[in-house]
């Protein structure tokens, strides 16, 4: 006869339960949520998963050792990275273009990156999925892109965009949650994000001009955590 190595606890339980839902991590580690209404709201399911009574001072128990136990480690690396982030650039007057993977979208792109070689104050990136292919330039090229791009399939254009670029120390590849962190910060402060561009060591995201302030102010303040 096999015994059950995998035998499910109150705790064990609650634990699954909090890591399947991300933003509930991060409010529990920063100690903004009533751990005994969260333990009556979640008891049903924690007791359909165990398939017996959980008492509600059990499931309190257990999500206190969580909040100040393995969110709080996590998120401690986390501060320690973002508390040594580098430059943060912004810019203004982006437009975002979306076309159609094609045979000649790669030609076009080469005749464009010829015509602009030497023109200063540009900016230029671009990400190629299966099937579509995004980029992001400079309302003061946005007419060579017209004409370079005429006989391409445009999906979509935005106009009226800003990046923030910032520069991430090294150790960022080796935090899991980092990027997480960042924009979870950034939604709860209503920022919408167009599009986001990463190296290893630096992100940029693509805003509305209008939201470009909120956003530069949030992960400016995230060196100070």
């Amino acid at each position: 006869m096999h015994k059950n190595k995998t035998m499910k606890t109150i705790a064990s339980e609650v634990l699954a339960y909090v890591k399947s839902k991300p933003f509930l991590s991060s409010a529990l580690s920063q100690g903004i949520i009533n751990l005994t209404s969260l333990a009556r709201q979640i008891q049903p399911e924690i007791e359909n998963n165990l398939r017996k009574p959980a008492k509600n001072g059990a499931i309190v128990m257990a999500l206190k050792r969580i909040s100040e136990n393995l969110e709080f480690l996590s998120t401690h690396k986390i501060v320690h990275v973002l508390k040594n982030l580098g430059d943060i650039t912004v810019r203004s007057s982006l437009v975002d273009y979306c076309f159609e993977v094609s045979d000649t979208l790669l030609t076009c792109q080469a005749a464009l990156l010829r015509e602009i070689d030497q023109q200063k104050d540009v900016f230029y990136t671009s990400s190629r999925g299966v099937a579509e292919m995004n980029m992001i330039v400079s309302a003061n090229i946005a007419s060579e892109v017209e004409t370079f791009f005429q006989q391409e399939n445009r999906l979509d254009k935005v106009e009226n965009l800003s990046s923030i670029t910032v520069k991430l120390p090294m150790e960022n590849v080796q935090i899991p949650g980092l990027y997480f962190f960042i924009f979870q910060r950034l939604s709860w402060e209503g920022v919408n994000i167009n599009e986001v561009i990463s190296t290893s060591n630096e992100f940029t995201i693509i805003v509305d001009e209008d939201a470009v302030n909120i956003a530069f102010e949030v992960i400016k303040n995230l060196k100070h955590l």
